[in-house]
């Protein structure tokens, strides 16, 4: 079966979007499957988080255009759209005086019933549910009833995490999860990404940490808004891509079984 022809597929084709005047990402196409995670990685400028937002449908592409099982994005209806793709943005700012189980629910629309707001539709045990069900698989339910300030940087990212999963989207789309974050709590929100993986949810990350990029079952190397290579992390993270890349030297090898990146000063 080719790529292409994979059910549920996201995919950008032959995409061009700009930031603003500048032509950010030129010519991308690209697949993102169900039950893969796929690493976005590049230098600074490469067109990363312009081609997240592109495939959320929050930049509206100069030409090409993004599918999700084989039919436009703007032809998703609005609910739907937002339904299968969850977003985790950069820095994302959490309401500091709630609390983490009110600020899961917001996955789940809640704001209407927890802030006065009209529902549009009444709350179900399948909402609550899917916000239990976020808080256990992210390791937040031990302090769901805390606010948001009582908790460690790591903590709230997690905190996010769940928000997002709580939707129970078909995709997560996460820019740079892992900044700001120390080592022990980027591997955590790298091995929570994992499992949800493995149950079916596709994933795609933009990261600038090459080492946990290899993590990844794919990986997707920007440079200058194109695409200069994608597949697995090994024919991806070499010395010659990353040499053209970034303009540095890099030695590739293995340490313990796993795909290492190290600077060759």
């Amino acid at each position: 079966m080719t790529e292409r022809s994979r059910p549920n597929l996201l995919e950008a084709v032959n995409l061009h979007v700009r930031a603003g005047t500048y032509p950010a990402v030129r010519g991308v196409t690209a697949g993102f499957a169900p039950g893969e995670f796929t690493a976005v990685i590049g230098p600074n400028g490469a067109g990363k988080s312009t081609l997240l937002r592109a495939l959320l449908g929050l930049s509206v592409p100069e030409s090409g255009e993004v599918r999700l099982c084989g039919q436009a994005l703007g032809h998703w209806p609005r609910a739907h759209r937002s339904s299968a793709l969850a977003y985790l943005a950069q820095g994302e700012e959490l309401p500091l005086a709630t609390r983490v189980r009110d600020v899961v629910a917001l996955g789940r629309g809640a704001g209407e019933w927890r802030w006065g707001l009209i529902p549009t539709r009444p709350w179900t045990e399948e909402d609550e549910a899917a916000v239990a069900e976020a808080l256990e698989r992210t390791d937040t339910l031990r302090f769901e009833h805390r606010r948001v300030s009582e908790l460690s940087g790591g903590e709230r990212q997690r905190v996010s995490l769940a928000r997002a999963l709580a939707a129970r989207p078909r995709y997560l789309l996460l820019d740079e999860p892992t900044n700001h974050l120390d080592l022990a709590y980027a591997l955590d929100v790298v091995r929570y990404v994992r499992c949800e993986v493995a149950g079916g949810l596709g994933v795609v990350a933009v990261l600038h940490d090459l080492n946990l990029a290899a993590r990844a079952d794919r990986v997707v190397l920007l440079h200058q808004g194109q695409v200069l290579a994608a597949g697995p992390p090994a024919t991806v993270l070499t010395p010659a891509h990353l040499h053209e890349a970034y303009g540095v030297q890099v030695l590739v090898t293995h340490v313990a079984g796993r795909l290492v990146v190290v600077a060759d000063d």
